[in-house]
C-alpha cells in the first residue's frame, strides 16, 4: 500500500541531507531524461485498481478450473493448506540470508532440515540450501565437474532424454569455457534411444555425465552398468531427478551418482506462471568444499547447547571472489521452507502414497488411451506419472479441441524434439480423478472419428 509523505515531512527529509527540493536528488540525470512521458492509463484508486486486477485475473484458466494432464518438469500436485499459513508467518517471509546465526536460528534450523530431507530423498550425503530451478541446479552440476577436474577435462556428456531446458540452461551457464565440448544429445541423436548406449561417448576427458531419472518422457530406467562405466573412466555423474518419484524408487545414491539435481516445485510450490521453483542440490561428501549455494551445519555452543550456523562459506563469492567455485549468493529460502513443511505434513507415508496415486493413474490413463482408434502409447518402458502418446494430428490442434473441453492437454513434444512431430507427452497425479482421465479419452475419442 503507498503511503505518502507529507510536505512537512519532505522538507524534514530534505534539511536532513542538506538538500533545497526534490529536484537536487535528481541533477545528476540529464535533464531531458529526468521526467520522460509515458503512456501510462488514469489514477487509480486502491479500490479500482484492486478491481481491474481481478478483472484481468478472472480472464486466466488455471488448474483451479480446468482438468490438467500437462507436466514436462512442473507439476499439479495438491498442497496442505497448512504450507501457506506456516510459510506466511512473519519471522519466514521476510527473512533474509541468515548471516547472524544469533537472531536466525529458526531460518537456519529450517535449512538444516531442508538439507537432511534432500540427502535423506536422493540417499546423497550433503545437500546445498537449494537454488533458484531445477534447471539452474542442472547447470551448477556441469560447473562443479569442470572444477573438480581444474578444466582438465572438458567433455560433458548430456542425454537426449533428459529436459530440454536443463540441457540449454546448462550450456548458456558454461558458455565461454574454453574448450568445452557438449556431445550425446545432437540434433540428429534418438531421444528414445536406451540411454545406456552414451556409454560409447566416454573417455578420460569426460567431466561430467548427465542423465535423467525419471527422464523427460517419464521412462524408468536402472543405470547402474551405465554409472559404473562413467566411473571406470574417472567422470562424474549427474542425475536430474523427479522427487516425487523418489518416494518409491531406488535412489540415485544407490545408483552412486555423484551429483542428483531436480526441480523441487512438486513439493508443496504452486505451479504459480513458471515460478519461483526451487533448485535442489546433493552430492558426495568428499565433494561438499566444490557445492554451490548455501550450507548450513549444526553445531554447539560454548556452553553446549546445539545451534546451527552457515559452514563452508569460504566457497562464497564475499570471501574468495573470482576464486570462489560458487558465485551463488541467494537460495530459494521461502520455496526451501515450502518443500520443508510439505515433506513434513506428508511425512514418509503420506509421501510414498502420493507417489504411489501418480504412478497408477498415468498407468489407468496410459491403458484407456491405448484403447483409442488413432492414439497409441509409445512408450514401452516402465514409466512413472508420465508417458509418450502418437497421435492422428498435430498436438496443437488437439490441445485446442480438449481446451474447448476444460481440459489441458499433453505437452507437444514436437516442439523440442522433430523426430516426435505428433507425439504428446501426457502426465497424472494425483489430482486427477478417475472421471478426469475418462473424460480425457472421451474428447480423444472425438478426435480419431475427425
Amino acid at each position: 500500500m503507498f503511503t505518502p509523505h507529507t510536505e512537512n515531512e519532505r522538507q524534514d527529509m530534505l534539511h536532513a541531507i542538506g538538500a533545497s527540493s526534490l529536484d537536487d536528488l535528481f541533477q545528476d540525470v540529464p535533464a531531458e531524461y529526468r521526467y520522460p512521458h509515458l503512456d501510462l492509463p488514469p489514477a487509480m484508486t486502491e479500490m479500482e485498481a484492486l478491481d481491474n486486477l481481478n478483472y484481468l485475473a478472472g480472464a486466466n484458466d488455471t488448474t483451479r478450473d480446468l482438468a490438467c494432464f500437462l507436466g514436462a518438469g512442473a507439476y499439479n500436485h495438491y498442497i496442505p493448506a497448512a504450507v501457506d499459513n506456516l510459510l506466511q508467518r512473519g519471522e519466514f517471509y521476510s527473512a533474509y540470508t541468515p548471516y547472524q546465526p544469533e537472531i536466525a536460528q529458526g531460518t537456519l534450523q529450517a535449512i538444516f532440515e531442508y538439507q537432511s530431507l534432500v540427502a535423506a530423498l536422493t540417499g546423497m550425503d550433503v545437500s546445498n540450501a537449494s537454488h533458484y530451478d531445477g534447471a539452474t541446479a542442472a547447470a551448477e552440476a556441469g560447473v562443479m565437474a569442470l572444477n573438480q577436474f581444474r578444466f582438465k577435462r572438458t567433455k560433458i556428456i548430456a542425454s537426449p532424454a533428459v529436459h530440454p531446458q536443463y540441457r540449454q540452461v546448462l550450456r548458456t551457464y558454461l558458455n565461454g569455457y574454453p574448450q568445452l565440448q557438449f556431445v550425446g544429445d545432437e540434433p540428429d541423436s534418438n531421444p528414445l534411444e536406451d540411454p545406456n548406449a552414451l556409454a560409447d561417448l566416454l573417455d578420460d576427458n569426460t567431466a561430467l555425465l548427465l542423465i535423467q531419472y525419471p527422464d523427460f518422457f517419464g521412462r524408468i530406467y536402472d543405470y547402474t552398468q551405465l554409472i559404473e562405466k562413467a566411473h571406470a573412466v574417472g567422470a562424474l555423474i549427474a542425475v536430474a531427478a523427479n522427487p516425487t518419484a523418489l518416494a518409491i524408487l531406488k535412489t540415485p545414491g544407490e545408483f552412486d551418482a555423484d551429483i542428483v539435481v531436480g526441480e523441487g516445485q512438486p513439493l508443496g510450490i504452486p505451479l504459480s506462471y513458471g515460478g519461483p521453483y526451487l533448485g535442489f542440490f546433493a552430492t558426495k561428501k568428499e565433494y561438499v568444499r566444490k557445492i554451490a549455494g548455501r550450507l548450513v551445519g549444526e553445531t554447539t555452543d560454548a556452553e553446549g547447547r546445539k545451534g546451527y550456523v552457515l559452514t563452508l562459506t569460504a566457497r562464497e563469492q564475499h570471501i574468495r571472489r573470482d576464486r570462489a567455485t560458487s558465485n551463488i549468493c541467494t537460495n530459494q529460502g521461502l520455496m526451501m521452507l515450502a518443500a520443508t513443511i510439505y515433506l513434513s505434513l506428508l511425512g514418509k507415508q503420506g509421501f510414498t502414497q502420493v507417489a504411489n496415486l501418480c504412478y497408477q493413474k498415468a498407468h489407468y490413463a496410459a491403458e484407456q488411451i491405448a484403447k483409442i482408434p488413432g492414439f497409441s502409447v509409445a512408450t514401452t518402458q516402465p514409466f512413472f506419472h508420465e508417458f509418450i502418446v502418437k497421435c492422428p494430428r498435430p498436438v496443437d490442434e488437439i490441445n485446442q479441441h480438449l481446451l474447448d473441453h476444460g481440459i489441458l492437454g499433453g505437452y507437444d513434444l514436437g516442439q523440442d524434439y522433430p523426430s516426435l512431430s505428433n507425439h504428446m507427452l501426457v502426465t497424472a497425479t494425483e489430482m486427477n480423478p478417475k472421471h478426469e482421465i475418462d473424460l480425457l479419452c472421451q474428447i480423444l475419442k472425438e478426435e480419431s472419428h475427425d
